[in-house]
C-alpha cells in the first residue's frame, strides 16, 4: 500500500516548494520539506485508514488532497516565508504608488520646511518622523534599504550644523544666507535617498506579475 505522499498532487506540490527554495541552505530546505511531508501525511492519514481500498493513494480523494494542500498554503507562500526567515527580513512587495510617493515626499520635506520662519523646524521634525514611520511600515523595500534611507532622512541633523559652522567660519560669522545655503546643501542626501527608493519601488512594480 503506497504512502499518501505518492499522490501526484502531493508530489507536484513538494517539487514546487523544493524548486522555489533552491536558494536556501540544503539542510534547511530538506528540513522544511520533511516538515511538510509529515504535516501532509498526518492530515491525510484518516482518509487512508477509513478508505483502505485498492491502495493508499487511490483511496484518498483528489478533492481531499487539494483541501489539505490549500490549508497548508501555496508553494509560493511557503517559499517566500522560508526565504524571508532565512534572510531575517520581510520580502518586498509592490504597494499603491500613492503610498510610495507620500513616503518619498515626506522624506525630502523636512529640510524645505525648516525654511519657514518660526514654525519651520518643528514642522520639519514632524515630517521626518512621519517619513520614518511610513518607511518602516512600507512593503516595497527590504530592511537594508530602510536602514540606508533612515540615515539619509536624518542626515540633515548632522550636516546642517556642520555646514553652517563651516560657512560661518568662511564668511566671518553665521548669516541668514549661510544658514539657507547649508540647508539647501544638506537637502542633497535626502533627495539621493528618495531617488534610490523610488527606483527600487519602480523595479519591484515592473517585476510584479
Amino acid at each position: 500500500m503506497s504512502s499518501p505522499l505518492s499522490h501526484p498532487l502531493v508530489r507536484t506540490f513538494l517539487a514546487s516548494v523544493e524548486r522555489r527554495t533552491a536558494a536556501l541552505p540544503a539542510a534547511w530546505r530538506e528540513e522544511l520539506l520533511e516538515d511538510l511531508r509529515e504535516e501532509i501525511a498526518a492530515a491525510l492519514a484518516d482518509d487512508r485508514t477509513e478508505n483502505p481500498a485498492v491502495d493508499g493513494s487511490a483511496a484518498i480523494s483528489e478533492e481531499r488532497v487539494r483541501r489539505v494542500l490549500d490549508w497548508i498554503g501555496t508553494p509560493e507562500e511557503i517559499a517566500a516565508d522560508a526565504l524571508a526567515e532565512e534572510s531575517g527580513s520581510i520580502p518586498p512587495e509592490p504597494e499603491n504608488p500613492g503610498g510610495t510617493w507620500l513616503t518619498l515626499g515626506l522624506a525630502v520635506l523636512p529640510v524645505p520646511l525648516c525654511l519657514i520662519p518660526g514654525v519651520g523646524i518643528p514642522l520639519g521634525l514632524v515630517a521626518a518622523f512621519g517619513a520614518l514611520v511610513r518607511l518602516w511600515r512600507s512593503a516595497p523595500w527590504v530592511r537594508r534599504e530602510k536602514r540606508q534611507a533612515t540615515l539619509f532622512v536624518l542626515s540633515p541633523l548632522v550636516t546642517v550644523p556642520v555646514l553652517a559652522a563651516a560657512l560661518s567660519l568662511a564668511f566671518d560669522g553665521i548669516s541668514a544666507p549661510a544658514f539657507v545655503g547649508s540647508l539647501l546643501i544638506a537637502l542633497a542626501l535626502p533627495v539621493v535617498g528618495a531617488v534610490r527608493l523610488a527606483r527600487s519601488a519602480a523595479r519591484l512594480c515592473e517585476q510584479a506579475p
